[in-house]
């Protein structure tokens, strides 16, 4: 599904305005963590897990320290 939007002006910076559709689509909302990432050429916006939100927030020590072991 391709879309055609502008960015528009917001204080110092820019935003792009994502459609409720889309936003219904993917089970997103405001409150939802996105992971932004680039190849050079295109831009790509990935909603993050809120299951892994909650497992990074109950077990992120944990497992940082079982990783750097």
């Amino acid at each position: 599904m391709a879309m055609v939007k502008r960015l528009t002006k917001h204080g110092n910076s820019h935003a792009i305005v994502i459609d409720k559709a889309i936003l219904d689509l993917l089970e997103i909302d405001s409150d939802t963590e996105i992971a932004l990432s680039t190849n050079g050429e295109s831009l790509v916006l990935t909603p993050i897990s809120k299951a892994l939100n909650r497992t990074h927030k109950k077990y992120g020590d944990v497992l940082q320290r079982l990783a750097d072991s």
